[in-house]
């Protein structure tokens, strides 16, 4: 098993860059830290710092063990804080991964009944979906929203439950979205500059279907991962853009922008995937019990 001491000190000597200023940080002889990084080299059959002028440089393999490392002890600066946090009853913590592409303003909207909750600390992490279904098997998120199920997967252990499938509407500013062009919707959205979400998002291919058989070529002005920022631009007069009926319904994030047309067939879905472990979250079932009713 890893000796996360010897790795300690090799992650210090890195980031002092020398035995000299590590052992001074540590109040340990040079020849003890030595010692005991060596020990790391040799259970792990690689060499991981080399001389490199008065100080130290790490080899490739030196870089690999670095950059874990360095994951390791800044989570476990957190530890200390965290227990006494627990201990004391006194944060409600909510780890939530976004998926790449959902709403935004949708997963506001989720999130909304929550909010309220006192002491609650919440924790938004952002990122692939592949990415945060493996964060949410190793109980580092309590919950994933997503615009897809998890797949299939006995080994991760996870259960999806579709909270939200909502109608699509288009927004805009005043100025753009006047009678003319909500009376001759969809077709004006071939006048009208267009915001739209990225390929990341699952509503794009959807959307692009529509298009198709509108018979639609739009002006595409700006494309977005984060259906906030579309608000955002749209408000400040770039285009009009998509969004799910539960999103607008965010009236803080939506306001400025008026009501283009539905986009009739297309729907945005939400998932809510969870672990084992975060079936049993109590602000968990508690959104996902506001989400159902």
């Amino acid at each position: 098993m890893l000796n996360y001491r010897h790795l300690y000190y090799f992650w210090v000597v890195t980031k002092e860059g020398g035995f000299a200023r590590a052992a001074e940080r540590l109040d340990m002889a040079v020849q003890t830290i030595s010692a005991q990084v060596r020990e790391l080299e040799k259970a792990l059959g690689h060499q991981l710092l080399k001389p490199a002028g008065r100080g130290v440089a790490m080899t490739e393999a030196g870089q690999a063990a670095f950059a874990r490392a360095e994951e390791i002890f800044q989570l476990g600066q957190l530890i200390p804080e965290e227990v006494r946090e627990a201990a004391s009853g006194k944060v409600a913590r909510l780890a939530v991964g976004l998926s790449d592409g959902i709403s935004k303003l949708a997963a506001h909207a989720l999130l909304a009944p929550v909010l309220a909750t006192p002491t609650l600390r919440l924790l938004c992490h952002e990122g692939e979906f592949e990415q945060l279904l493996a964060e949410l098997a190793m109980h580092h998120l309590d919950l994933v929203l997503a615009g897809q199920p998890a797949p299939h997967n006995p080994n991760l252990r996870l259960t999806s439950e579709r909270l939200v499938e909502s109608p699509v509407e288009w927004y805009g500013p005043s100025a753009l979205v006047h009678k003319a062009a909500v009376a001759g919707f969809p077709q004006s959205l071939a006048r009208l500059p267009v915001m739209l979400p990225t390929g990341h998002s699952a509503l794009r291919p959807r959307l692009d279907r529509w298009f198709e058989a509108q018979g639609l070529r739009p002006h595409i002005v700006g494309e977005f991962e984060d259906s906030a920022l579309l608000a955002v631009f749209a408000a400040r007069g770039l285009g009009v853009f998509p969004v799910s009926r539960f999103g607008a319904a965010d009236v803080a994030l939506m306001r400025g922008l008026r009501l283009l047309g539905r986009c009739d067939g297309v729907l945005e879905e939400i998932h809510a995937i969870r672990s084992r472990r975060g079936q049993h979250h109590p602000l968990v079932m508690q959104l996902v019990a506001a989400a159902r009713a």
